[in-house]
């Protein structure tokens, strides 16, 4: 029986356990933290911190492997790539190019160094705070504000802040610091959005991209981190020749890596009638992107990504819809907006909504559970799908969350029954439908 390991143990990775074992395949998990829900799921779980690339190399040829993966979770990613390099199994790219990919700093470099469209950006170690705030605090910073301060290694949005002076940067640099593994932080030039930023899960067979859409994110500007996404749209309303730029720079960035077979998460946006490439990880996405995929293109891209790690026959992509017809699809981030924490009581859908247009609704919180604020991915309370006939169905929808879904809390000091937030989203972008 072939062996398939699995760096995390969220949530998300629970499709892609089950469809490994749909495969006849015997799945170990791994991570740090042994009551992550996955664990409960695969046939073996080992307690390892899945950033130590040597210790989980280790383990893997001692577990004899036949293949690695780090699904909706960046920060196994490098540790995957260095597994698969150093036994000689399936990976979408290098090593080297994973680490490239998965540092934001050494991201920037390479998109300027081969240019390709990327904002202003540097970044800086713990060591080189007051270097930064020389930079900035000068009477000619480096770049213009506002800018955007992140973490040069997390994901879920964790750490993410825009500072409009710079007599908010320090703590800034110490959130992103905070988030960081490396204790790395880059400052970049804040972009205006035009229309939407996009996340989306492309899939390369053999360095060539065989499918590749783009989405519409939303973001909800009264969450505490207004940078995660609440809702990624299938399809996108960006223009077509932006799309078409995009891919062909796509395509571009995975040849010059030497990638080769796999599925990918993509960031990208316009600005200034720019098309940028944000984010490029060699994972699927979190927020469940490949399984809403799999739903709105007809192709199931977590299977294709577990056959690719495993060297089995992938399937074929000549039935992938490139296109939708009459369908708009939403995956959407269920969370509180309550500015404190509290203690979950329930959550209420709609039957009406539920019955009509969910096709998939995953409440990972528990009654009982601590809420918090979302101040990163990893604050969501599940997830939902929603399918609807037309965009403006789905606006309706989504624009009114608070009349068919509440999230009731009760308070962890006064214990009182609230009702908490999801409420009525204003978006920290600009519509252009």
């Amino acid at each position: 029986m072939q062996k398939l390991m699995i760096l995390g143990g969220s949530s998300y990775i629970i499709p892609v356990i089950q469809k490994a074992h749909d495969l006849g395949l015997f799945v170990i998990t791994a991570d740090y933290l042994p009551n992550n829900i996955a664990h409960q799921y695969s046939d073996k779980y080992i307690n390892v911190s899945i950033v130590e690339k040597e210790k989980v190399l280790d383990i893997a040829q001692k577990e004899n492997i036949d293949g690695i993966i780090s699904f909706a979770c960046d920060p196994g990613v490098v540790t995957a790539a260095f597994v698969a390099e150093k036994m000689n199994l399936p990976f979408q790219c290098s090593y080297e190019a994973a680490t490239i990919l998965q540092d934001k700093g050494k991201f920037r470099n390479f998109l300027i160094q081969n240019n390709f469209n990327c904002p202003k950006a540097k970044s800086y170690t713990e060591s080189q705070i007051q270097n930064a705030l020389q930079d900035f605090n000068a009477k000619e910073p480096l770049i213009n504000f506002p800018v955007i301060v992140k973490p040069t290694d997390s994901a879920g949005s964790k750490g993410v802040t825009k500072v409009l002076h710079s007599t908010e940067l320090l703590d800034a640099i110490k959130t992103a610091i905070n988030f960081s593994i490396s204790k790395c932080f880059i400052i970049e030039e804040f972009l205006n959005f035009q229309g939407f930023h996009s996340s989306t899960d492309p899939f390369s067979v053999n360095g060539k991209l065989e499918f590749c859409t783009f989405s519409d994110q939303l973001f909800d500007k009264d969450a505490k981190n207004s940078y995660v996404p609440s809702f990624i749209i299938f399809p996108s309303t960006m223009k077509q020749e932006y799309q078409t730029y995009l891919q062909k720079e796509i395509q571009r960035l995975l040849t010059l890596l030497n990638c080769k077979t796999g599925i990918y998460n993509i960031e990208t946006c316009i600005a200034n009638d720019t098309p940028f490439i944000m984010e490029v990880s060699p994972r699927g996405g979190g927020c469940r992107i490949a399984e809403i995929q799999n739903l709105a293109f007809n192709m199931d891209f977590i299977e294709n990504e577990i056959r690719k790690a495993v060297g089995l026959e992938l399937l074929s992509f000549e039935k992938c819809n490139s296109r939708l017809k009459n369908e708009h699809w939403c995956e959407m981030v269920i969370h509180s907006n309550n500015e404190s924490e509290g203690v979950l009581e329930e959550i209420l859908v709609d039957e009406k909504v539920r019955e009509k247009y969910i096709k998939l609704l995953s409440i990972d919180a528990q009654k009982g559970d601590i809420v918090l604020p979302l101040s990163g991915a990893n604050n969501s309370l599940g997830n939902l799908f929603l399918k609807t006939s037309s965009r403006k169905e789905l606006e309706d929808l989504i624009f009114n969350t608070e009349s068919w879904i509440k999230i009731i809390l009760q308070d962890s000091e006064k214990r009182k029954n609230i009702e908490g937030g999801v409420q009525e989203f204003n978006y920290f972008c600009n519509f252009s439908f």
